[in-house]
């Protein structure tokens, strides 16, 4: 059945129940209204008078309700059309566009069936070139063989060994060539590597130049007159040894108006210096007053170095290091190397390291920590030893990383172990050898070093003796008939010992007893 016909009962069963539904209820209505008037038998006439209005309006009503349903299938039809008209369209559309695609599978269809007749006839030309080309190899490799047979006749040698001569010849070439390229790019290589890094070291120098001026430390102090000499030696000599012993110095009053005091330790001639010029300034001269004003001198000191260091650390922005290593820094302020003041020597070596180290792409931090501590070794008065190790040592008492202290024990040697080493050793050449830099009087340089070699030649069994690295080295050689091994071990102490007791120097001296055997016999 359609569908429009469907509403269309639907919608007339409606109305008619509608219709039904209202007339029901007039017509209850109208028997309760009997019930109840039959009752009532008294009024008679009146009341049945008043029935007849009411049998009026139940029709005007039946009548407003088949109106009213005529009107509702009237506009139920006029849906059912509208709704037929519209499934029509939509049928109409739905076999238009099935219409459609069944041409356009038809046109694919074809175009199919024309690109397989396509490839079927390419496969066939392919087959057929594979062929003819299988057929021109075949004829070529037959060609190729019997040329091959004739030149092995002709060359009287044979298409392998042919092959390895000319692969030889081929070899060779190549690696006179690959030889040739390889030496033109070391060239090059090292023509700019040299470039680049003068004009590095360069930079640096620039970058870290400092206005310097060279301190040759010889402590002295003047004396206003004669007399007070006498007031330095005291009875019997006893205030001047009561100065030695306080402040460890060795004091020389042989030079007229002068004293001179002379000490290893750089530190303890600069008390010693402040002491006696206190001394002299109070003109209380006695081992009591003495003691006290160099014990008091010695606390002042030892703020003086801890801001001395402090200030190196700063100028550097080297922070948090322990007090104690910031003291033996600020020892720099008073030790000189050659005449070179070590704290400028320090700042000047770090600032050039920095600049290297931010061109080479090296660990800053480490790098200004190696350069600050390089020479920490010089100022370790309390040991013996070389500079290097004691630096080495002293560093790892505070538990340095192994990077620096491994620069530490680099910086003097000619291939150090790691990159921060070599930048230290270079900044440290650098600083170290330009002009004004350092300075030692080349007459008492010599001296220096005939002294320490003439000492040693002075005891029984030594051959010779040479003092070598600026006199930091004694090296001793003893005839092995003389002295023996045990006997050589002595001998290095004894020789050690008279040269601290008689000579002055800088840093230490390693004396080394060289003792060699050697036998021969003569075939006749």
């Amino acid at each position: 059945m359609p569908i429009e016909t469907l509403g269309y009962f639907v919608l007339a069963g409606i109305s008619i129940g509608s219709i039904y539904f209202a007339i029901s209820t007039k017509k209850t209505s109208k028997e309760k209204k009997e019930d109840g008037d039959s009752k009532k038998e008294s009024k008679g006439n009146d009341i049945r008078e008043e029935k007849k209005p009411n049998n009026t309006e139940d029709e005007k009503v039946v009548e407003d309700a088949n109106l009213k349903a005529k009107q509702i299938l009237v506009n139920a039809k006029e849906d059912a059309l509208k709704l037929k008209e519209l499934a029509e369209q939509e049928v109409t559309s739905s076999r238009k566009r099935l219409i459609d695609r069944e041409k356009q599978l038809d046109r694919r269809q074809t175009e199919i069936s024309k690109r397989k007749k396509a490839l079927e006839a390419q496969e066939a030309e392919i087959r057929r070139r594979k062929e003819k080309i299988a057929q021109s190899e075949s004829e070529i490799e037959k060609i190729l063989k019997k040329q091959t047979d004739k030149l092995e006749g002709i060359a009287s040698m044979t298409k392998t060994e042919a092959k390895e001569l000319i692969l030889s010849n081929i070899e060779k070439t190549l690696d006179n060539e690959i030889a040739k390229k390889i030496k033109e790019s070391e060239e090059e290589y090292r023509t700019k590597v040299d470039s680049y890094a003068k004009e590095l070291l360069i930079e640096t120098m620039h970058s870290a130049s400092t206005d310097y001026v060279a301190e040759y430390t010889i402590s002295k102090v003047k004396l206003k007159d004669d007399d007070m000499k006498g007031k330095i030696i005291g009875k019997e000599g006893r205030n001047i040894r009561a100065f030695e012993e306080a402040t460890g110095v060795d004091v020389n009053l042989e030079e007229g108006n002068e004293i001179t005091l002379s000490s290893f330790d750089s530190v303890r001639r600069e008390i010693a210096r402040i002491s006696l010029e206190r001394l002299l300034k109070d003109g209380r001269i006695h081992p009591a007053r003495i003691e006290e004003i160099v014990a008091k001198t010695s606390k002042e000191m030892e703020k003086v170095l801890y801001k001395a260091g402090e200030e190196l650390c700063n100028k550097v922005s080297v922070y948090n290091l322990p007090k104690e290593l910031v003291t033996k820094l600020g020892n720099f302020k008073y030790r000189t190397s050659y005449g070179q003041n070590m704290i400028i020597h320090t700042l000047e070596e770090t600032q050039m390291g920095i600049k290297l180290a931010n061109e080479l792409g090296v660990d800053l931090k480490l790098t200004k920590l190696a350069c600050l501590l390089h020479d920490i070794g010089k100022v370790v008065t309390d040991k013996e030893g070389d500079h290097i190790e004691l630096g080495a040592e002293y560093l790892r008492s505070f538990k340095m990383p192994e990077e620096v202290i491994m620069a530490v024990e680099d910086h003097h040697k000619d291939h150090p172990r790691t990159m921060i080493g070599t930048i230290v050793q270079i900044a440290d050449s650098i600083s170290g050898s330009r002009p004004g830099a350092r300075y030692e009087d080349y007459e008492n340089y010599v001296k220096r070093l005939k002294d320490l070699e003439e000492t040693a030649m002075s005891f029984k069994g030594v051959s010779k003796a040479y003092a070598i690295s600026a006199g930091r080295e004694l090296r001793v050689i003893v005839n092995p008939e003389d002295i023996t091994d045990a006997q050589a071990v002595k001998l290095s102490h004894d020789i050690a010992e008279r040269i601290e007791k008689e000579q002055t120097y800088p840093g230490t001296v390693k004396v080394i007893i060289i003792r060699e055997v050697r036998t021969y016999s003569t075939a006749k």
